[in-house]
């Protein structure tokens, strides 16, 4: 059971990366330090958005449109750091 425990640690670990990896590209894109006609960058900015949509769009239909402002990734690592929590509070039962 630990191994389980830890797996699924591992996996929100990865989401957080991804999650933030693509936050702090959005900002380079947005401030035009990276460019989307680059076929790399734009492999990496479509595929860390066809990985990350179905976690942002349940959020993005609940929250309140923000006039440009997407909370749905803080949200999420929100979600992710407090199901975090929970499993390191819990982690008595996968042992």
């Amino acid at each position: 059971m630990q191994s389980l425990f830890q797996i699924l640690m591992l996996l929100l670990d990865v989401a957080w990366f991804f999650i933030i990896a693509h936050v702090i590209m959005s900002w380079l894109i947005n401030f035009q330090v990276l460019n989307l006609r680059q076929q790399f960058v734009a492999q990496i900015w479509y595929g860390l958005n066809r990985l990350l949509e179905p976690l942002y769009a349940p959020v993005r239909r609940i929250l309140p449109q923000m006039g440009g402002i997407d909370l749905a990734p803080l949200v999420v690592l929100i979600g992710v750091y407090a199901l975090r929590i929970v499993l390191v509070n819990n982690a008595a039962a996968f042992y």
